[in-house]
């Protein structure tokens, strides 16, 4: 009787290991170094878990609360995957003595190979502890970005 349970409690984690699979991105360029992944569940709308990643902005002074951002499950706002796209939108805000900023990540992809997604990042930053005539543009910073999915 235990080696019938055995089995069907490996049967049954073997498909859900099946059933999922992840996806991931990453730059390393002149203004900024990050590294975005999750992983998906296939089927059921495709949610995402376990969403982590970093942005490091290369040209803000090491001290500044901005310089790095870590991201969780919660940053992940919006996001999009399927045979031609992977989109993601990752916001994080700050607070430093009653002042707000924020770090807002946008990957735009589309599919270039089976699994292999290209195409360019938008990373906004708005420092509201510098914003001294408070027109509350962000910095933006862009550039190329590498993604894959499984």
């Amino acid at each position: 009787m235990r080696a019938i349970v055995c089995a069907a409690t490996l049967l049954l984690s073997a498909g859900t290991a099946l059933a999922s699979g992840g996806i991931w991105c990453s730059v390393e360029d002149k203004a900024v170094k990050f590294q975005v992944d999750a992983g998906v569940i296939t089927g059921m709308g495709g949610p995402t878990f376990n969403f982590r990643g970093d942005v490091e902005i290369l040209d803000r002074p090491v001290g500044d609360d901005l310089r790095k951002t870590l991201f969780e499950d919660s940053n992940l706002t919006q996001y999009w995957l399927d045979n031609k796209e992977l989109r993601l939108l990752v916001y994080r805000e700050h607070e430093v003595a009653n002042t707000y900023s924020y770090v807002k990540l946008a990957i735009l992809t589309k599919a270039s190979d089976e699994g292999v997604y290209d195409g360019r990042y938008l990373l906004e930053v708005y420092d509201g502890t510098t914003d001294a005539d408070r027109d509350g543009k962000p910095a933006e910073l862009t550039g190329k970005v590498s993604c894959g999915a499984e």
